[in-house]
């Protein structure tokens, strides 16, 4: 059973870690948007529609990537250029992703339900050899999709580009530097748009992976992990390093959910409510050790001071 677990968790968790990675860029430019569910869901019923009419799922995945990319360019463009708020535009993207997916599914498919799409071959599975045959470890790192072993190469190219280039550096300066880079020739704005198109590409390809494993689309398939995928954000403590154990973590409640469901006679409604419930406590929880580390570096920095009164 725990072997299962870790492998689906895996699974679950790879949409989450590529919406929170998308996310994670415009958070440390300062701009952090919400509208990663929207993202994800665009992204879905773009590479699954787009693979259907191509036969492609490495065309899939690219379009889903580009239409994540388009939303999140209009989304910046509306909070850096006319100066909306971009917590309003995030929630306007969230809710015209949702819309415009059924009208469409209803125009190209005639159906408002769900559309299954049997002509898409499978995502290709890749074993390890070596690793596979380990207990646990070989759950944990072979049998999975290509997407699973993308997004930690994403993971990993995020952690080179942010912190060992200088583009990087410029955007997480972005934060609380601003002024400085404006100083420097630099437009904060501009690196800012480009951490948007970074997260609309991102969460789009991770959109794509819901609908291409499951070869059908789903009215709402996101089903909040945008949501989610902020809450990983600060749990991971906006590094692209943290933001692993995070995912996985939620990965790991979502899949013990999907066993609940049948090995435990308890209402099905209490069972789905655990991956929320789970977010929900890792968040009172991250705010009460946020709320008491600063407490507590405040206390220590006035004992250091009354130190060096004379």
């Amino acid at each position: 059973m725990s072997s299962s677990l870790i492998h689906s968790a895996v699974t679950i968790m790879t949409p989450l870690l590529f919406a929170a990675l998308g996310g994670l860029f415009t958070e440390l430019g300062g701009m952090l948007t919400i509208a990663l569910d929207g993202l994800l869901l665009t992204g879905a019923f773009a590479g699954v529609v787009f693979a259907h009419w191509t036969g492609s799922l490495l065309g899939g995945a690219l379009f889903g990537g580009l239409a994540g990319m388009t939303l999140a360019a209009a989304v910046g463009g509306v909070t850096l250029k006319l100066k909306a708020n971009v917590f309003i535009t995030g929630l306007a993207a969230n809710l015209f992703a949702g819309g415009i997916t059924v009208v469409l599914g209803r125009r190209l498919f005639a159906t408002r339900g769900v559309v299954v799409f049997n002509d898409l071959p499978r995502l290709p599975v890749i074993t390890l050899p070596v690793i596979d045959g380990i207990p646990i470890l070989g759950d944990l790192l072979s049998g999975h999709t290509p997407y699973v072993y993308a997004s930690w190469g994403f993971l990993a190219a995020a952690w080179f580009m942010l912190y060992r280039t200088p583009q990087g550096f410029r955007l997480r300066g972005c934060e609380k530097s601003g002024e400085a880079l404006e100083s420097l020739g630099l437009k904060p704005d501009r690196l800012r748009f480009a951490a948007f198109l970074i997260s609309g590409f991102v969460c789009g390809l991770g959109g794509s992976y819901l609908t291409l494993n499951l070869q059908a689309f789903v009215p709402q398939i996101s089903a909040g992990k945008g949501w989610i995928a902020l809450v990983v954000i600060f749990l991971g403590g906006r590094r692209p390093q943290g933001l692993w154990p995070a995912a996985f973590l939620f990965g790991l409640a979502e899949a013990f959910s999907n066993f609940a469901q049948g090995a435990f006679n308890v209402p099905a409604d209490f069972i789905l409510a655990i991956p929320h419930l789970w977010t929900l406590l890792v968040m009172i929880g991250v705010s009460i050790y946020t709320k008491n580390k600063r407490a507590f570096a405040g206390l220590a920095q006035d004992h250091t001071k009354s130190h060096r009164t004379p």
